[in-house]
């Protein structure tokens, strides 16, 4: 597609400019070495096994932490949503809560939890239940009352008109929520293992290769986490666009 292509000439041509601009060596090279050196290293980084059990230990923290994410906001939001009372009732806690930067929280989740697997979980569901959450309230308070209204006239009960009228309505802003969700799980994830350490992880990785002076591989792994993010965002869209085509249609 045209599309495609003008992303990739893109591409190129960034890159192009950055070697250009990285040969002229306006810094000392060993801190910021030509773009095709860092190309080269990333390259390389992806086919060493060492490393890439770094990318698994992240991933996995990062599809568990999401999952767990979805599991508790979605059913929250849905609720939160259909019910106004409700709603109400917490609307100051969230509001409260929901400003709190996630790491801002770290010093206090390494006090929890150590600095293991469970306190990135910790903090990737506290991250990433926000946009999930108020996109799933959002979905539920945009549901046609005209639809809803023609439910009850057929006789739908309230638990049957939120299974066929209200999810399938609020399913697009659910699914943009997680979509969201899973960029700021993987900021935290990688910020979790940056800041507090540990043994495995992309984050834990990049501070190694920092302290033995290897700028080079510090790019490289920068780069990497740039690729994971964007290979979400594109699987997210991609599934956006064949589970939800009607509303595209509509």
């Amino acid at each position: 597609p045209a599309s495609t292509v003008r992303g990739i000439v893109g591409v190129a041509v960034f890159f192009g400019l950055v070697e250009v601009l990285t040969r002229a060596e306006p810094v000392d090279a060993q801190y910021l070495p030509p773009a095709s050196s860092i190309v080269a290293r990333t390259l390389g980084l992806l086919g060493d096994p060492a490393f890439l059990r770094h990318v698994g230990s992240t991933m996995g923290a990062w599809a568990l932490g999401l999952g767990l994410a979805i599991a508790a906001a979605v059913p929250l939001g849905v609720f939160l949503g259909s019910s106004r009372r409700a709603y109400r009732a917490t609307h100051a806690l969230i509001e409260f809560l929901r400003p709190i930067p996630s790491v801002a929280l770290i010093p206090l989740a390494i006090l929890l939890f150590g600095q293991g697997l469970e306190m990135k979980l910790a903090l990737i569901v506290y991250g990433s239940t926000w946009p999930i959450l108020f996109n799933a309230i959002y979905g539920m308070h945009s549901v046609d009352p005209l639809a809803k209204d023609t439910a009850r006239t057929f006789g739908y009960r309230r638990s049957s008109i939120l299974i066929h009228v209200g999810l399938p309505s609020s399913a697009p802003f659910i699914w943009t929520g997680i979509r969201v969700a899973s960029a700021i799980a993987l900021i935290l994830a990688i910020s979790a293992e940056l800041l507090a350490g540990g043994t495995r992880g992309i984050g834990t990785y990049i501070v190694t290769v920092q302290h033995s002076a290897r700028q080079d591989l510090v790019y490289a792994g920068t780069i990497v986490t740039g690729i994971l993010g964007f290979l979400i965002n594109w699987a997210f869209v991609r599934g956006e666009r064949r589970l939800f085509s009607w509303q595209r249609t509509l």
